[in-house]
């Protein structure tokens, strides 16, 4: 029942109920990648009247962060290659590190020195600061 409830409200962890429908009735599968996220086009590659191309999506394996689409994918979902990825032999090149999530809004986020957020306190000025008074 729990499972139901977070389908029908929540979008963030998967597909929404909504979207396994959409999916179901329009989709078609072109793919998958190394952390099991789906891949879908609109059935038969058909054009959208409305936005005169195909659509496409993707179905997260877990929490929905746009991060976690691999390059290759996103050249395929973004329209910038035709072909998808498990059709084209992509290799991926010897520069290309492996996804690390984005920590951004997360405790583990990155604090620079001088961040209130960073220690809970500023630190002590440093005493170069000679503030402008009007009229000097």
């Amino acid at each position: 029942m729990k499972q139901f409830f977070l389908k029908l409200f929540t979008w963030w962890n998967g597909q929404t109920f909504g979207t396994q429908l959409w999916t179901w009735r329009f989709g078609e599968l072109v793919g998958q990648d190394a952390q099991g996220n789906r891949y879908y086009r609109t059935a038969g590659g058909k054009i959208d009247p409305v936005l005169h191309f195909e659509r496409r999506w993707v179905i997260y394996n877990g929490l929905a962060e746009a991060s976690r689409i691999p390059p290759e994918w996103h050249a395929w979902m973004h329209h910038m290659v035709d072909v998808p990825p498990t059709q084209d032999g992509y290799k991926p090149r010897e520069w290309e590190k492996p996804h690390q999530p984005n920590l951004t809004g997360t405790p583990l986020a990155y604090r620079p020195a001088g961040s209130t957020l960073a220690s809970g306190r500023r630190p002590k000025a440093t005493g170069d600061y000679q503030p402008w008074t009007p009229g000097s």
